[in-house]
C-alpha cells in the first residue's frame, strides 16, 4: 500500500470537494473531507469495478446512501477515470452539468442510485445485495461463476437514524445477504448539532443485536480501512457487514472540521488556508496531480484487466449454457413476451370477485411467462394475493425463491424494490394495502425520479373496505398517488382490465406502475370482448359502452365504481356514453385524436364516480360536469351500506347527470 500517494489523493479529493462547493456557493462539504481517506481504498483497493465498462454485470456496486456529500462520488469518479471530466465537477449543481446537488443514476455514469434522501441508499443497497444474490444462484454453475459482486454503501448518522434503514437493516440480516458491506461514517455530528443532542445508541452493539458482523476502526487510518474492507469482502459467512469508521467532519478545515458547522458549505470561506494547509497550490484551483492521475490510470488498467478476465468467463459460460445465457440477456434487456396476453387464460364469464383475487390468477401467468419476475409483500399475502404459486420463499438458504417476505417493513419493501431494479437484472412488485402506501410514498417518488419499472400491487383500495372503518378506507390516496411525475396509476374496472394493468405494468421499461385492486367483488363487463378491455387499460382509457343516439352526456369512472356508471347508462337513455379511465396517466399520453374520439371536447356534460377525493377528475369533466365522490373521511359499516350511505351508487350517477 502506497500511502504516500493515498495521501495526496485523499487531500486532492479533498481539494476537489472544496473547490467545487466554493464555486457555486453550495453544497456539503463534511463527509467528502471527513470520508476522503475512505474514499482513496474504496476505489484504489476495494472495488472491483472498470470505470470504462460502468454497467459491468459483476462490478462490485457503491452506493452513496448520505447523497448530500455528493462530491465525495463525484470527486472519486473523476479521480478513477469515469466519463466525469473535471469540467463537470467545476459545473457542481449548474443547470445542464452531471453534477447535479444529489447524485441521479440517470445523468452521472459510476452512480448507481438516486440518493439524498437519507436511509434510501442503505435500503437500496440492501436491494442490490439481493439481486446479487439471486443472480448468483440462478445463473452461476458449477464450471463457471459469472455473479460474486459485493455491494458497498457509505452512511452517516442522518441515515442511521431514519426508520427506512432500520427496517431494511434488521431484513438484510434476516435473509442472509452477506454480501452486503455498510461504511458507517460515524463523525458524531448531524445537521443541527453534535450527534448526541439526538442519539445515544452503541451502534456496534445496534448491528450486532440484528445479526451483522460490525468493527469500529479509525476512518483516517489506511492501513485500517484496507484490512476492515478486504476482512468484509473476504468473509462470506452469512451476515452482512457493518464498518463503523469514525471519521472528523470537514477535516482539513481547522476553523470548522468536528463540528455541526462543517457539515454543509459553512467551511468554503476558510478554503485558501485550508487548500494550503493540505499542501495544494494557491494558484491552481481543481487541482489534481500528475502523480495520482498515474496512479490511478494504473488502477483503472487493473480494472479492465479483471474485466477481460471475467468477459472470458462470461463467453465460456455463454458457450456452456446457452439457454441460461439467453435468459440473462432478456433479463437485463427488460424483454417481455410479445404475446404477454395471449398467455394470461380469459376469465370465465360469470366470474365475479374481487380484482385483487384476480390479480391473483394474472400474476401467476405473468410468472410464468416472464422468469426474471418477483414478488413481495409488507406481511399480507394472504390479503393481497400476489404470492408466485411453486415460486418458493427467497431466504438465505433459498436465494432462487421469487417470493420476498418483507415483514411489516413497507418503506423498505419499497426501497429494496429500488435496489432491485437499480441492478438491473429482476423485475420486481411489492404489495400491500393501498392505505398503506404513503409508509413507502419517498421510494415511490424515487423510483419514479429514476425511472425504475418497480410494480406496486395496492389492495383494498376504497371504502369498500367496510367494518375496518376510516382508518383503513384509503379515501385520498388513490389521487394523492396520481399527483406524483411519473408513476403510472392503474385502477382496473373488472378481471380483464386487471389483467391489462399488469400487462401494462410490465411493458413500462421506464417508471413504476401502481395497481390499485379491490377488496370487494366487482362484475365482469361482458359486453366488450377481453381485448378491448385489456387493450383499453394499456391505453389509459376506452369507451366501454357507446352511445346508440346522438351522443349527450359522458360518464366516466375507474374501479368498482365503473360498474354504476354503466348501470346508469342504461337508465339515462341512448344519448349516453360511458368511459372507463383506469389509468389517468397513460391515457395522458395517447395522442390529441385518440383522446378527442374518446372524451369529444364538444360534449361538455359529463359526470365521473370514482370512491375517492373528487378533486383530480375536474380536469376531464370541466366546469360545466359533476363528480360524484367522497371529500370526507369513511365510515365503519359493511362495505356496501358505506357505499350507499356516502353516494356512490347508480343513483347517484343518474341523478347527477340529470
Amino acid at each position: 500500500m502506497n500511502t504516500t500517494l493515498l495521501s495526496a489523493a485523499a487531500n486532492q479529493a479533498r481539494g476537489l470537494a472544496m473547490d467545487a462547493v466554493h464555486a457555486c456557493s453550495s453544497g456539503h462539504l463534511g463527509l467528502p473531507l471527513g470520508c476522503a481517506e475512505i474514499g482513496a481504498v474504496l476505489y484504489s483497493e476495494t472495488l472491483r469495478h472498470n470505470p470504462d465498462a460502468p454497467k459491468w454485470l459483476n462490478r462490485d456496486r457503491f452506493i452513496l446512501s448520505a447523497g448530500h456529500g455528493s462530491m465525495f462520488l463525484y470527486s472519486w469518479l473523476n479521480l478513477s477515470g469515469y466519463d466525469l471530466p473535471i469540467e463537470e465537477l467545476k459545473n457542481f449543481r449548474q443547470l445542464g452539468s452531471h453534477t447535479p446537488g444529489h447524485p441521479e443514476s440517470f445523468e452521472t455514469v459510476g452512480v448507481e442510485a438516486t440518493t439524498g434522501p437519507l436511509g434510501q441508499g442503505i435500503a437500496n443497497a440492501v436491494g442490490f445485495a439481493l439481486s446479487g444474490k439471486r443472480a448468483a444462484a440462478k445463473f452461476n454453475t458449477a464450471d463457471h461463476v459469472i455473479f460474486d459482486q459485493h455491494i458497498f454503501a457509505l452512511h452517516g448518522d442522518g441515515c442511521l437514524q431514519e426508520g427506512v434503514a432500520k427496517e431494511a437493516i434488521a431484513f438484510a440480516a434476516h435473509v442472509g445477504l452477506d454480501n452486503l458491506v455498510l461504511i458507517y461514517d460515524s463523525n458524531d455530528v448531524t445537521l443541527d448539532a453534535m450527534a448526541d443532542v439526538t442519539q445515544g445508541e452503541d451502534a456496534e452493539q445496534y448491528f450486532k443485536s440484528q445479526g451483522w458482523d460490525a468493527v469500529t476502526i479509525d476512518g483516517h487510518d489506511f492501513a485500517a480501512i484496507s484490512a476492515a474492507l478486504s476482512k468484509a469482502k473476504a468473509d462470506d459467512n452469512g451476515r452482512p457487514k457493518v464498518i463503523i469508521a469514525k471519521t472528523v467532519i470537514g477535516k482539513g478545515i481547522p476553523e470548522v472540521a468536528g463540528t455541526a458547522k462543517a457539515h454543509g458549505e459553512g467551511g468554503a470561506k476558510f478554503i485558501d488556508e485550508a487548500r494550503k494547509g493540505l499542501g495544494l497550490p494557491a494558484d491552481q484551483h481543481f487541482f489534481v496531480s500528475d502523480e495520482v492521475r498515474a496512479f490511478f490510470a494504473e488502477k483503472k488498467e487493473a480494472g479492465k484487466q479483471a474485466y477481460a478476465a471475467w468477459e472470458a468467463t462470461y463467453e465460456a459460460w455463454t458457450a456452456a449454457n446457452p439457454a441460461l445465457a439467453a435468459e440473462l440477456t432478456e433479463s437485463v434487456a427488460l424483454a417481455i413476451p410479445s404475446d404477454l396476453s395471449a398467455k394470461i387464460p380469459a376469465f370465465p364469464a360469470d366470474y365475479k370477485d374481487a380484482t385483487r383475487s384476480a390479480g391473483a390468477n394474472v400474476i401467476n401467468a405473468v410468472a410464468k411467462a416472464v422468469p426474471n419476475f418477483t414478488t413481495g409483500s409488507a406481511d399480507l399475502y394472504g390479503s393481497t394475493k400476489n404470492y408466485i404459486k411453486d415460486g418458493g420463499d427467497f431466504s438465505a438458504t433459498n436465494p432462487l425463491g421469487r417470493n420476498i417476505w418483507y415483514g411489516i417493513r413497507e418503506h423498505a419493501m419499497g426501497a429494496i424494490c429500488n435496489g432491485i431494479a437499480y441492478d438491473g437484472i429482476f423485475r420486481t412488485s411489492g404489495a400491500t394495502f393501498l392505505v398503506f402506501a404513503d409508509y413507502l410514498r419517498p421510494s415511490i417518488r424515487l423510483a419514479a425520479l429514476s425511472k425504475l419499472p418497480v410494480t406496486y400491487i395496492f389492495t383494498h383500495d376504497s371504502v369498500g373496505v367496510g367494518e375496518d372503518g376510516p382508518t383503513h378506507q384509503p379515501v385520498e390516496t388513490v389521487s394523492g398517488l396520481r399527483v406524483i411525475p411519473g408513476l403510472d396509476v392503474v385502477r382496473p374496472g373488472d378481471a380483464e382490465e386487471t389483467a391489462g394493468a399488469f400487462i401494462a405494468a410490465m411493458n413500462r421499461t421506464d417508471g413504476p406502475t401502481a395497481l390499485i385492486l379491490t377488496r370487494q367483488a366487482i362484475p365482469l363487463m361482458n359486453e366488450l370482448s377481453v381485448d378491448e378491455r385489456r387493450d383499453g387499460v394499456i391505453r389509459g382509457g376506452y369507451i366501454v359502452k357507446k352511445e346508440t343516439g346522438a351522443l349527450t352526456t359522458i360518464l366516466l369512472a375507474s374501479g368498482s365504481e365503473l360498474q354504476y356508471a354503466v348501470a346508469a347508462a342504461a337508465e339515462l337513455g341512448d344519448g349516453v356514453r360511458v368511459v372507463s379511465l383506469p389509468c389517468f396517466e397513460r391515457f395522458d399520453r395517447q395522442s390529441d385524436e385518440y383522446r378527442e374520439s374518446v372524451l369529444p371536447k364538444a360534449v361538455t356534460k359529463r359526470v365521473a364516480i370514482e370512491a375517492g377525493v373528487s378533486g383530480l377528475w375536474w380536469k376531464y369533466v370541466g366546469l360545466e360536469g359533476k363528480v360524484v365522490g367522497i371529500d370526507r373521511f369513511g365510515i365503519s359499516a359493511p362495505g356496501n351500506t358505506v357505499f350507499k350511505e356516502l353516494g356512490i351508487t347508480t343513483a347517484s350517477v343518474v341523478a347527477a347527470a340529470k
